[in-house]
């Protein structure tokens, strides 16, 4: 592999992902924008938040993506008996029956992966999601003062019911500040509807073909951070994170909506996720079209919301869209 991108390897490498994509259709009917927005997440190296009332096939959609890759795949449902220590793992102890010497040996939990599915995550209480925390960011684990290395590449995939569903914790700010998109999961289409109906009520079950290795997620991983971005849009993006925080000079919409902005991390999502995209489209170099379609997913889940703007049933989406209306794009 060389440093610098060339034709031949975009063509030569985003011909997995369309294989990729293709696997995926073997058992996902409809949801194009969620499976870019999926495979973008992977590409970035962050990690994604399926949002989606029960039954829209959140969870089939991330075992699918599982299959497809040849990578270790576990699945942890959150329920709120879970506990920190079913998902990191805990110390046993362990006995020499020859010398009769006892030792402590910590015992991996399912977090040790390579894609790691957390199923409603915010049906577990927040002692149990901030177990997740250090894994989605720094990629180790600490135990007993001991920093464990999770295995690369590791990709949190999270699924979570609208709040307004019994039974949910909300997710602490913290950790939602760790996924790099939260993704929307919305009902098919009348179409797609009737086609989902056909192909899950018959005898004939989908089978996901493996088509893809650790190395490869890897190697496109790299690639995406050798996407241009111009100073420009990376002007542009610094002004639409800044905007979204509430201030004297922000936009009217924020002002009144919003209690809190989005930080810097969400700047750097941005930044990586646009990369993503335009390599996942075959361009070398991001446009402002990736920015504006990767703004919501970027951005909704890292705003905080006034009273306000509950009151006007505003949602971070309208907040976004006035963002983009309102933050010129001065090309240089």
């Amino acid at each position: 592999m060389t440093d610098t991108l060339t034709e031949a390897d975009i063509q030569t490498e985003l011909a997995q992902m369309g294989t990729l994509r293709e696997a995926i259709a073997h058992a996902i009917v409809g949801q194009e924008a969620v499976v870019e927005q999926l495979l973008i997440g992977l590409l970035a190296g962050g990690h994604c938040l399926l949002e989606g009332v029960p039954g829209l096939g959140k969870t089939l959609l991330v075992r699918s993506l599982g299959q497809a890759l040849d990578l270790q795949f576990r699945r942890v449902q959150f329920t709120p008996d879970l506990m920190p220590s079913d998902i990191i793992g805990t110390e046993i102890l362990e006995e020499d029956h020859g010398t009769g010497h006892r030792s402590f040996k910590f015992q991996r939990g399912p977090v040790f992966t390579n894609l790691l599915l957390a199923d409603e995550l915010n049906r577990t209480p927040p002692k149990t999601q901030a177990a997740l925390l250090e894994a989605m960011q720094e990629r180790t684990v600490s135990y007993a003062g001991v920093t464990h290395a999770l295995p690369q590449p590791f990709f949190v995939l999270a699924t979570q019911n609208p709040l307004e569903q019994a039974g949910t914790y909300p997710l602490p700010e913290a950790q939602l500040d760790r996924f790099l998109l939260h993704v929307q999961v919305e009902y098919p289409s009348e179409a797609e509807e009737r086609d989902i109906l056909l192909q899950t009520t018959g005898t004939a079950r989908a089978e996901v073909p493996q088509v893809m290795h650790g190395d490869a997620v890897l190697a496109l991983q790299a690639r995406v951070r050798e996407v241009h971005l111009g100073e420009d849009l990376l002007d542009w993006i610094t002004r639409l994170v800044r905007a979204s925080r509430p201030h004297p000079d922000a936009p009217a919409e924020v002002r009144q909506w919003v209690k809190w902005g989005a930080g810097p991390r969400a700047g750097q999502s941005l930044v990586l996720a646009s990369k993503a995209r335009a390599l996942l489209h075959g361009r070398l170099a991001a446009s402002r079209e990736d920015i504006v379609a990767l703004a919501a997913p970027v951005m909704r889940h890292r705003l905080l919301l006034s009273f306000a703007a509950e009151a006007e049933q505003k949602t971070a989406d309208d907040v976004i869209a006035a963002l983009l209306r309102g933050v010129p794009f001065a090309a240089r």
